[in-house]
């Protein structure tokens, strides 16, 4: 994990649910939690089997690995992203994030914070907010050459 105080952190919050809603503690849900926040960025289910063997040779079942993934999303620890038909997946404490889309190659970029939680705390009174999620949808740089090019090249046979 990134830091010891997120660290502690997140593995009370996480053991504070398990509690509070009768799931068992085990040490393959917490390293799961470990995992998830040792990852910078978003992750899909393979890249997270393979981070787990790789880095922490820990083996766990797809099947432990989902119910996991469930659970964090659950206690917020966790959020779940649909990047058309990606399915990935994200820390979300002390980690707020954008995401820029290329709505042509599927490209995904994360972008730092835009100060987007400052905002709406200011501008939205009785709210609190725990994570949020920005999804910009565009062409990357390379998509926007091509499509200038492709244009440049049909504007000139004419």
């Amino acid at each position: 994990m990134e830091n010891s105080k997120i660290a502690e952190s997140v593995r009370q919050m996480f053991s504070d649910y398990l509690k509070e809603n009768r799931c068992r503690r085990t040490p393959e849900r917490f390293a799961i939690l470990e995992a998830v926040y040792s990852i910078n960025g978003c992750f899909d289910i393979d890249e997270l089997l393979k981070h787990m063997e790789d880095n922490r040779k820990f083996r766990v079942s797809r099947a432990t690995v989902y119910n996991t993934i469930s659970l964090l999303i659950n206690a917020n620890l966790v959020v779940h992203h649909q990047f058309g038909a990606d399915s990935k997946y994200e820390k979300c404490f002390g980690a707020e994030k954008s995401h820029m889309i290329c709505t042509k190659c599927g490209k995904v970029t994360e972008i730092g914070n835009l100060n987007i939680k400052d905002n709406i705390t200011t501008n939205i009174k009785k709210f609190h907010l725990t994570h949020y999620s920005l999804y910009l949808y565009g062409l990357c740089n390379k998509c926007h050459q091509a499509l200038k090019r492709r244009k440049a090249r049909m504007n000139k046979d004419k």
